[in-house]
């Protein structure tokens, strides 16, 4: 049998034993709802920031022109309709002259209708940040800039499961040819011990491994170059293996308190402890490979899941099993304020977790995904790059819902 055959003979077994996950997920995906709403019933519905969703709504309509028109938005759920169910909003979008605030939220008012989002009894979930960082790097492996940031490798293997199972559309399973058997590939530990070196698959070596841990869980980032030119790296592909969230394994092992968990705080307690940051960072078998950006502006954001360039503060990443990229989605949650806002004496409207937050309610672009966002109450908010997109991603841990705004033909 060829190689390839056999691969995918191996999945086809592997799939024919699925049966009592698919009926776990029929399971979980019965108690998800669409529930209509009125636009006065939106918690803090107001103009702001209505121009930016506007723009990135705009960008979305890009990807979805390329899309075949009888193509579902989401596969499994009917009620968000089609590609050719969304064109004529985007039409409508593009003949919005007037670029203010207020005319973009008429167009949103006028052009969709809204529906709150919830699982069972269940409307809150969880709402975190992520941003694009900036790190040190060189072209060349020296003493100092020696963590590379790899491409994927030509052994890897991307398995689309629904192309097995309808029931499985997208879902990926990741791996590599071992003899005739499709093994899981190598995991962050074998990849940093150097089991792909000689490859050529090295992009850019930068001067920090904590740093490229973190770059690979934000997806995508910026890379300064030692003679001061910048290159832009974008996620292109996982090793498949299961993302694990090293901040729940030190409250766990009580190194930091549940309440203090952050991005910076994990930084600090592996600052304090880089005998055992290895070991931690390891307990995410998760790797990420990146391709160069070379068709992106100074000033655009990276690229997301959906295709198009991210707008900070109005494009979140959501799970495309439950939300249609393109979607425009009213967020009511919660940011922190960040050290500059609480030494000028900004006051908090609440606390979460015992943290100074501010109100956060504002149109949002569903325009990305990851490893990290499963479920249907599930986003993380794109912040941008610079210090403050990180302080606020890096401590973002919120309670929210959302309301998600679908074109006024369609009637879930």
């Amino acid at each position: 049998m060829p190689r390839r055959l056999c691969v995918l003979f191996v999945v086809f077994l592997f799939l024919a034993g699925c049966s009592s996950p698919d009926d776990a997920k029929k399971d979980v995906e019965a108690t998800f709802d669409l529930r209509p709403v009125e636009i006065r019933q939106l918690d803090g519905w107001r103009p702001t920031g209505n121009a930016a969703a506007l723009r990135a709504f705009r960008r979305s309509c890009e990807a979805l022109a390329d899309r075949p028109a009888g193509a579902r938005m989401v596969p499994d759920r009917p009620a968000f309709g089609t590609t050719s169910d969304w064109l004529p909003v985007c039409e409508e979008a593009q003949q919005v002259e007037d670029s203010t605030d207020a005319a973009a939220q008429r167009f949103f008012r006028r052009a969709f209708r809204p529906y709150r989002v919830v699982m069972g009894t269940k409307r809150e979930g969880l709402f975190t940040g992520y941003y694009e960082p900036q790190l040190q790097g060189s072209r060349r492996k020296t003493d100092v800039f020696s963590e590379p940031l790899h491409r994927p490798p030509a052994d890897l293997i991307r398995v689309n499961l629904g192309d097995f199972r309808s029931s499985m559309d997208g879902e990926r399973l990741f791996g590599r040819v071992d003899g005739s058997r499709l093994v899981p590939y190598y995991e962050r530990s074998r990849i940093q011990d150097g089991i792909l070196s000689g490859r050529g698959l090295e992009i850019v070596y930068v001067d920090s491994r904590v740093d490229k841990f973190f770059l690979q869980i934000q997806g995508s980032g910026r890379v300064l170059l030692r003679d001061s030119s910048l290159i832009r790296v974008g996620y292109a592909a996982a090793n498949g293996q299961p993302y694990r969230a090293i901040g729940r394994d030190l409250i766990a092992m009580e190194e930091v308190a549940r309440e203090d968990m952050s991005m910076q705080a994990i930084r600090q307690w592996m600052a304090e402890h880089p005998d055992r940051t290895d070991d931690l960072m390891n307990r995410n078998r998760s790797y990420v490979f990146f391709r160069e950006r070379t068709d992106l502006d100074a000033g655009e954001g990276p690229i997301g899941a959906q295709g198009v360039p991210l707008t900070a503060g109005h494009s979140i990443a959501v799970d495309p099993r439950f939300l249609p990229y393109g979607a425009p989605l009213w967020l009511s949650s919660y940011r922190p304020l960040t050290d500059m806002e609480q030494a000028a004496g900004v006051a908090p409207v609440d606390t979460v977790e015992g943290r100074p937050v501010a109100r956060f309610r504002r149109m949002m672009i569903a325009q990305d995904t990851g490893g990290a966002i499963r479920g249907a109450i599930r986003g993380d908010v794109f912040w941008g790059s610079g210090d403050r997109a990180a302080e606020i991603a890096g401590r973002m841990q919120s309670p929210g819902t959302y309301v998600v705004f679908l074109p006024d033909g369609l009637a879930p």
